[in-house]
This record gives C-alpha cells, sequence and structure tokens, in this order.
C-alpha cells in the first residue's frame, strides 16, 4: 500500500518493442508494474511520451496511487534512441513529473544485469548492448541505432533474414526453408516485402527474429549464417573493451541465451545469470537520484 508521506519512485525501460513500469518508494520498494506501447526516442518521440504517461498511470492505479500523487515522484528513464543530452533535456521536459532524468537504455541495462559488480554484458533484444563496468565506471560499443548499428540485435536479424529472402528470389543463393519460411509471411512478394521496409521500426523486423533464431537451431544453414554473423559482432566487441577469458561476462535481452552457442565457449568459462533486468536498473537509478538530491539538500 502507498503511503503519502513518503516520494514515489518511477522507474521506466523503454524501446522499440514497448515500455516498462515500475513504480513504488525507497522502503517499500517496487508497489506495481505494468508494460505499454513502443517507447522509442529516436523513431517517435511523441508516441514515446504517450505511451510512457500511460503505462505509468496504469502502474499507478494497480499500486492504487492517487494521480495527483505522480506529480512529485522521483523518474529514471532508460530509452532507447537518446543519443544527446538534447535528446535527454527533449523527453524529460515533456514529462510531467518533477524530479526526471532521461539517459539512454545502456546505464539502466548493466546497473540492472550487473548489480553493480564489475564485469561486462551483452544484452540483446531489439537493440544491442556491448558494455563493460569497471568500479561505476561503463564503456560500451555501438549503440549507434538500428540504420547504423544494433548488429546482433533482433531488428537485425530480422532485416538479415529479409535481405537474405530476396537474395534468394534473385537467383543470387539459393533458398531454404528458413527463407521460404519468411517470404511466405510476404505472399511470396518481394514488392511487399520492399513496402514493409519503408515504414517498418526496429519492433517490426525484430518480429521476424525467431524465425532466424528457430531456423538456426534447426541446422538451415542461413539462419546460422545470420547468427553467426551476428555472434562475430558481439565477439568483436567485447575484445575491443578488454575482455580476457576468466573475465565476468552477462548475457541478457530476449536474444542473450541463444548467441551463447555461437560465442567462442572460453568467453563463457565466467558467465553470470542476470541480477535484474533494464527495469530494475531503472528503478535503482530513481532511488539513487532521490537519495543524490536529499543529500544535497
Amino acid at each position: 500500500m502507498f503511503d503519502s508521506a513518503q516520494s514515489l519512485l518511477i522507474g521506466v525501460d523503454g524501446g522499440g518493442s514497448g515500455c516498462r513500469v515500475a513504480i513504488g518508494t525507497s522502503t517499500d520498494g517496487v508497489l506495481a508494474r505494468a508494460e505499454g506501447g513502443r517507447a522509442n526516442a529516436a523513431s517517435d518521440p511523441v508516441l514515446a511520451i504517450r505511451n510512457i504517461v500511460a503505462t505509468v498511470q496504469a502502474a499507478a492505479a494497480k499500486a492504487s496511487i492517487p494521480a495527483p500523487a505522480l506529480d512529485g515522484a522521483f523518474a529514471h528513464l532508460g530509452l532507447a534512441g537518446v543519443m544527446t543530452p538534447q535528446d535527454s533535456l527533449r523527453m524529460s521536459s515533456a514529462l510531467p513529473y518533477a524530479n526526471t532524468v532521461v539517459t539512454d537504455d545502456r546505464p539502466t541495462t548493466v546497473i540492472g544485469a550487473l548489480g553493480g559488480q564489475d564485469g561486462y554484458l551483452l544484452s540483446i533484444g531489439t537493440g544491442t548492448i556491448v558494455a563493460e563496468n569497471t568500479g561505476g565506471s561503463f564503456s560500451y560499443i555501438g549503440g549507434w541505432g538500428f540504420h547504423l548499428s544494433d548488429q546482433g540485435s533482433g531488428a537485425w536479424l530480422g532485416r538479415a533474414g529479409l535481405e537474405q529472402v530476396l537474395l534468394c528470389h534473385d537467383r543470387l543463393a539459393d533458398h531454404t526453408d528458413l527463407t521460404r519460411a519468411l517470404f511466405a509471411k510476404f505472399g511470396d512478394d518481394p514488392s511487399a516485402i520492399v513496402a514493409f521496409s519503408m515504414s517498418a521500426k526496429p519492433g517490426d523486423f525484430a518480429s521476424l527474429a525467431p524465425d532466424i533464431v528457430s531456423g538456426a537451431r534447426d541446422g538451415d544453414k542461413w539462419g546460422q549464417s545470420i547468427m553467426t554473423c551476428g555472434a562475430d559482432y558481439l565477439t568483436r566487441g567485447l575484445l575491443a573493451l578488454g575482455f580476457q577469458t576468466g573475465n565476468t561476462l552477462c548475457l541478457t535481452g530476449g536474444l542473450g541465451s541463444h548467441y551463447a552457442r555461437y560465442l567462442p565457449p572460453k568467453f563463457l568459462k565466467k558467465q553470470i545469470t542476470s541480477r535484474g533486468n533494464a527495469l530494475d536498473g531503472a528503478f535503482e537509478l530513481a532511488r539513487s537520484g532521490m537519495a543524490n538530491q536529499r543529500s544535497r539538500s
């Protein structure tokens, strides 16, 4: 039950496939959670704000928190598509909460997964995060958005799968069960694939990722080729951050576990289970933000 004498904390994890909200207090922790629509700050910031506000309201209703109490909340949002301080300011100023910090989704993901522990992270969902934490100092590879980055991600897998379909249609490669199945989703019409690509968001492409993962698991040569290419990027990213055999490594996201079989086995010698997710990280950062502000008062 919400104690009105306490300040509210709001954590938000937002991306191309949807947003998640946790609401609670520093003393009681998370009181309720809710899930909502897409919240990518780059691809559609207006929609992102609308979905975030609606999802926060849904979480508050679950916890019987009156709507006016939200105004004074301490909120931390980790959103895909936040690239610059201007992006952060634009998103935070559009939200109705008194104390709002907006970052990209990398810090929240690292805090959630590693729980403050030193180590390396591969978080692979709609997008891709390759990160390292040493004493609370983060280093990253990539993160430049779907159009130029996010190799290995669900969105990247979906796009790569459709690219292979068109190569097969043009007789530059041989069809497999995977490419035929993907082609069938579009009525075996290459023009339908092109039309889809013109307006598709990262989450739309990512909806095709399970087909690639399943095809690879069943031995489909194109599925395995695409997954191997994604894993090669992830491997090079870890090495660029200084990863060495024996370092702690955490695989998270909807696709993280599926890449384990494609990474060098020696990389997994000290693999750990995620301590939490990006939403947990966002809530903890909201808690830290409140504590820091009060310590300065």
